[in-house]
Formats: C-alpha cells, structure tokens, sequence
C-alpha cells in the first residue's frame, strides 16, 4: 500500500551555498562479480582448502587436479579471492568493548573484500527449547565474532522475508532482530527437540498450522533469488531441528511430522525440492553450512518422560522390528535415528554447495564457519560440447600436497548461464532490487541523510534529504527550460523484516535556464518525510530513478523511533551546517547530506530534544550536552556544555543549535559525532540519550 509522503525540493534558495560532491561507490566488474560461472567458454567454480581444519590460502595452481565426472580438466584460470580486509598494525579488527557503545559502521563499499552471510533461522523446524539457545548463540556471534566489512541479515522462515533486506554490517540492527526471533507455533517440532516418553507431542497447533507447509523450502528459494543479485561469493548458514529428505514416524512406522503425530500416508520426500534448491545456490555463487540446533542431546529417558506409560501417537502402535526389551534402549534408539533422520536435509544442502553440517554442537561453531569464509580459490576451465547435454556432472576438485582436503560444489546441471538467465526485469523490478541491495544502486550518484523528528502537525516522522548528482539525469530541452521527470521510492523495514511503510513521488522538474546551470553545478536536493507511525529501529531505503533513462540510484541508513508517549527524553536526528550558510530554521532543519568541512572551521549541529523534564526550582528543564569526536573508533575530542533553554517558545521541543571546533590537530578523514544528553531534572535518573552523525573533514 502506497501511502502519501512529503517532497519538497530545495533548489535556489539563499540558505544553500554549492556543495562538494560526494564520490560514488565503483561498481566491480562483471568477471569479479561472478564467482560460480558456466557458460560455452568457462566453468569456473569456488573451492575451499583446508589441513587440520584451518583455511590455507597460499597454494598455486599446480597444487590442484580438477575432474567433470572423473575426467580430469586442465586448469585455465586460476586465483585466490580474500574476502578480510587488511587491517593495519592489527591482525584482526577487535570485538567491541562490553559496556561500551557501539560507533555506527561505514557502509561498505561494493567492490571491498567482505563476507556476505544469510543466517536462516528455520523457526517452523526449531523447538522452543533450541529457539533459546539459538538467540544466545547469534547474539554473541554479533556481538564477538563479526567484522566491520561483514554483511549479513537473519531471516526468518516462518516470517516476512523483508527481514532480507536488511543486509547489513551494523550490530545494533542485527542484535535487535536477534532479540526479535521467536518460537513458532506452527513449527514442525513441539515444546522440546524430544516428544517426551509415554506423552503425545504437545506445541503444535493443528487448526491453525498446515502440516505439509512448505514454507521453509519457499523461503529459500525465495532467499537465494535475492542473494543471487549480490556480488561475489555468499553464504547461507541455515539453522534448523528438523529438515528431513523424507520422513517417517519414529512410533508407529505411517509418514508423520510433529515428532510422533500421524497424518496418514502422504509422502513428505523432498529429495527433489533439495536438489533444486542445491542447484540454484550453485548458480547463485551461495555456499550452504548447515547447523542441527538440537545440539548435544541425551537420548535416554530423562525426569520429564512419563516411564509408567507406553509412547502415544495418533495412529495404530506398531512393534518396531528392532525393539529392544529393555524400554530404555528402544527409546535410544529411536531418538538417536529421529537425530539423524532429521538433519538429513540440511547435509545434503550442505554437502552439494560446498558448505559443511555442524552437529552434536551446543555452540553451533559459528566461529569456524566463518572463519571457513575468509577466501577461496576460483579454479576454471574449458568445457566440452557433452558438458551442455542437461545432464547433472559430478565436480571433484583434490590438492596433491599431504594433508589438505578441498571442498567445493558437488556438481552442475549441464545449462548455460545464458539459458538459466532468461529472466526480464521490469523497471519496477529493478527499482525493487535497488530498494533491496545492501549496496546502493549508482546509475545515479545519490546521497542520503536519514533521521527522526517529531512536529506538532505531521507527529514523528523518517526524514531524509537526498542529493542527486545531475551529471547522469536527462534532462529534456522544451521551450526555453530543462524538464526532467523523477520517481522517488522510499521503503521503511522494521526489525521482523516487515514493511512498515513504502511511499511514492513522482517529480516533474521544469527548469529555467539559470536553475538548470545551477542544479548542473550544485545538484539537486529533496526532503522527502515519511511516517513513523510506531518507534522502534528501522533501516530506511531510498531509491530514485529517472523516468526516461530508467536510471536508478539508490542508499539506505538505520534510524532509530523514539517513544514519545513514554514521556521520556528524546533526541531527533542531527543536521549538520556550515559556518556560512545561515541561520538554522527549527522548521527547515534543511542540510543536504554532502557532509564535508575543513580543518580549522567550525561545524555547526542542530537537533531538537523532546519531552525533558522540567526542573521545581527553575520551572526550566535541566540539560547538559557532550560532545564528542570519533575516527577510526577512537574519541579524539570530548567537550562537555550545559544548554541554555531560556529563550524557547516551546519547551516540549527544545531547538538546540551549537558548534564544533574543527582543529588543525584533525587529520582528514571520516569522523562521527557523538552528541550526549543528559536530564538533570529526571525524576527517575534516566540513562543519557545518544544520537550520532558521520561527516568527513578535508583540506
């Protein structure tokens, strides 16, 4: 559902000085987008070696022998990709500090050395139990072991798969949709990875739960098709209790799902639908490790099973052919082939992309694949005409030093990538995938500036301000003026990965002669409100394509939606100014985001605090503000002032305007401001509130 959005373009007028521009990110050429290629003149495949575990990443060509269906190839092409960017004078960028707060990443660039992770959380194979364990286990798999150039979503199965658009390297996102994971009740296994002995499974809801659901095979498929439009190598660590190839009732020998539970004969064999999804992760250049989250699980009877009482299911008892007569070891048995059976699925996904199984593992080894993730080798070669007869062709790839394993793809189907691409995008298609890529779409060079604000008419809203860089907009001559005609899209994903809110504007820019040598110099700059109807932490997308060409750019940015009927303190987003642009109006609060400022200037801020409490004494409220500097994670400056609020007309909405000496001892570079707030007057002594924006300095 569209819903309306405010657009105003900011164009000629006296507050804006021209701008610098800022660079756009370069796009990598195609050959090294494509890792996983089979076309008429190369097959190239991605392969990972090993010894004792370890990755090694300095062996040459001669060190490979590579096969199609045991025939072996000669190797043309040959290399290793590193997917960890050089850190100077560290071996490895360190974890953050506990207790201290995380400084927003950089974006990362699309042709930087990084490591791009799915984690799929089958939430319709978990129990409830390893749904906990799984939350403890990624929370400290954020917060531990991810680098500043890793991007990564978690998804859902049973979910809105909008939660993949949220590829991102910030942790606070990625721990909020941690905390947001939950236990479904329409999962295939109950309560516990176990139905308990002498008891019928409980969890499952059968009058709202269909239980031939498909949903987790849908989803991925539905994830690979996204994450075949990112470049390079990608990985899908697929989380799941129960991902059986076929599956058949521990108890009563009928096809059953539930752990226990017959629904009569119907075939639930997936062997075709795992190739297929193996197959497409191939094409896809996505590699899949497998993680069984029932973990170390003990297969005798435990204090929660009924041991005065027989198994129950829904179907007629059967006597199991390997039925031991001592009740104890039966039941060890079939937990321990239940275990097996289901994780069968997950093996082969694993095994055919090149990935690994993590098993009896109540840590899950996160740590080890992604370590399993720092580079791999590209190893090509010539086909023959039989390669193509849509056959399936086995692929074996062996190291001859001692001691090492390689692990790549199982196979390929023999199809050209020229046939299996015959898919046409509509404009509107292209337009969606700019709003999805984690890496904004540069046909058009745009900048984005996303933040909070809350007015007394239009209530809390996103607001962003967008800089275009004419230089590859079309403009069309008609009598005397420039036209120009815009599509601008903005999307709003919560933390679950829902849409919160998507709108739409279409400008139509008719420019006179001396606005259009201005907008051809300076750009053009928009605001575009969108709104937040509901706090919490978004990633909020922004993408414009013009109509004629059908060029798009595209950006995004996390923003954080305050509470304001909580009637606590809270901080709107920051704008930054120049020295010499003017005044700062509380109702424009209009900076485009080409935020660069030199040395040896001041760098003004605003920002509007909301809902401070008033002081007895003073009837005023009680602020102080901190103001700090960070580069490369180091605070470089700290300035502590209190904030003069004697002269607002509205002290529910306190317009604070201030200013940053910018020294010459500041190297150039990035930096981030760290405005903080703190309310004296609080009754309950509430934690300061932070707000950060990023700004360059230059020469």
């Amino acid at each position: 559902m569209q819903h309306r959005a405010t657009l105003a373009l900011l164009l000629l007028f006296s507050i804006f000085l021209p701008l610098p521009l800022v660079g756009a990110q370069t796009k990598s050429a195609d050959d090294k987008d494509e890792v996983v290629r089979i076309t008429t003149n190369l097959v190239q495949i991605d392969a990972v070696v090993t010894k004792d575990g370890k990755p090694i990443p300095n062996l040459k060509a001669e060190d490979f022998e590579l096969y199609e269906d045991g025939r072996k190839q000669t190797i043309t092409s040959f290399a290793y990709i590193s997917n960890v960017a050089k850190v100077p004078n560290s071996e490895s960028p360190a974890a953050p500090d506990k207790g201290r707060e995380e400084i927003p990443p950089d974006p990362i660039q699309r042709d930087a050395p990084r490591r791009t992770i799915a984690i799929v959380v089958d939430d319709l194979g978990l129990s409830f139990e390893s749904m906990s364990n799984v939350r403890r286990q990624l929370r400290k798999f954020v917060t531990e072991e991810l680098q500043p150039n890793d991007l990564v979503a978690i998804v859902r199965t049973g979910g809105e798969i909008g939660a993949l658009q949220q590829f991102t390297n910030d942790r606070r996102l990625l721990i909020r949709a941690v905390d947001h994971l939950r236990w479904n009740v329409c999962s295939r296994v109950g309560i516990t990875v176990f139905p308990r002995y002498g008891q019928a499974p409980t969890g499952f809801d059968w009058e709202q739960c269909n239980p031939f659901d498909e949903s987790t095979p849908r989803a991925l498929n539905f994830i690979l098709d996204a994450l075949a439009r990112l470049p390079g190598r990608k990985s899908m660590i697929f989380m799941s209790d129960d991902m059986p190839i076929a599956r058949k009732d521990e108890d009563t020998g009928t096809e059953s799902v539930g752990g226990g539970v017959s629904i009569g004969p119907a075939s639930m064999n997936r062997g075709d639908d795992l190739q297929k999804i193996a197959e497409k992760a191939i094409r896809s250049s996505v590699v899949i490790y497998s993680v069984d989250t029932q973990g170390l699980q003990l297969t005798g009877l435990t204090a929660a099973d009924n041991q005065l009482s027989p198994p129950r299911g829904r179907g007629p008892q059967k006597q199991d052919p390997l039925d031991d007569p001592r009740p104890n070891n039966a039941l060890m048995y079939r937990r321990w082939a239940l275990l097996q059976s289901r994780r069968e699925g997950g093996e082969v996904l694993a095994k055919q992309t090149g990935g690994f199984l993590v098993t009896n593992s109540n840590g899950f080894q996160l740590d080890r694949i992604l370590e399993d993730q720092n580079g791999y080798y590209l190893l090509g070669y010539r086909p023959t005409e039989e390669t193509f007869n849509r056959k399936y062709h086995q692929i074996k790839v062996k190291v001859t030093r001692s001691g090492m394993t390689a692990r790549t793809r199982s196979g390929f189907y023999g199809i050209t990538e020229e046939e299996a691409r015959r898919i046409q995008f509509t404009p509107r298609d292209e337009t969606n995938l700019a709003l999805g890529s984690p890496f904004g779409a540069q046909d058009l060079e745009l900048n984005l500036n996303s933040f909070f604000a809350n007015g007394q008419i239009e209530g809390s809203i996103v607001r962003s301000f967008i800089y275009l860089n004419t230089a590859n907009l079309t403009f069309t001559p008609n009598n005397g003026r420039h036209d120009t005609s815009l599509e601008i899209h903005g999307v709003i994903f919560g933390d679950n990965g829902a849409i919160e809110e998507q709108v739409k504007h279409s400008a139509v820019l008719s420019l006179r002669e001396n606005e259009y040598a201005q907008a051809m110099r300076d750009g053009l700059r928009f605001r575009f409100d969108m709104p937040a109807k509901k706090p919490g932490s978004y990633q909020v997308r922004i993408a414009v394509r013009d109509r004629t060409s059908s060029k798009i750019g595209s950006a995004g940015q996390f923003v954080a939606v305050p509470n304001l009927n909580a009637k606590r303190v809270a901080v709107s987003g920051i704008v930054l100014r120049n020295a010499g642009e003017g005044p700062m109006q509380i109702t424009a609060m209009a900076n485009p985001p080409a935020r660069r400022f030199p040395v040896n200037s001041d760098l003004q801020f605003a920002f509007v605090v909301y809902n401070a409490a008033i002081d007895a004494p003073t009837r005023l409220p009680n602020l102080t503000m901190e103001t700090r500097l960070y580069r490369d994670g180091k605070r470089v400056k700290d300035e502590q002032t209190p904030i003069d609020v004697r002269n607002q007309a509205d002290l529910s909405r306190l317009f604070i305007n201030s200013a940053v000496r910018l020294g010459s001892n500041l190297e150039p570079g990035d930096y981030y401001l760290q405005v903080v707030i703190t309310d004296k007057a609080a009754s309950d002594k509430q934690p300061p509130i932070t707000q950060w924006v990023d700004f360059e300095i230059v020469k």
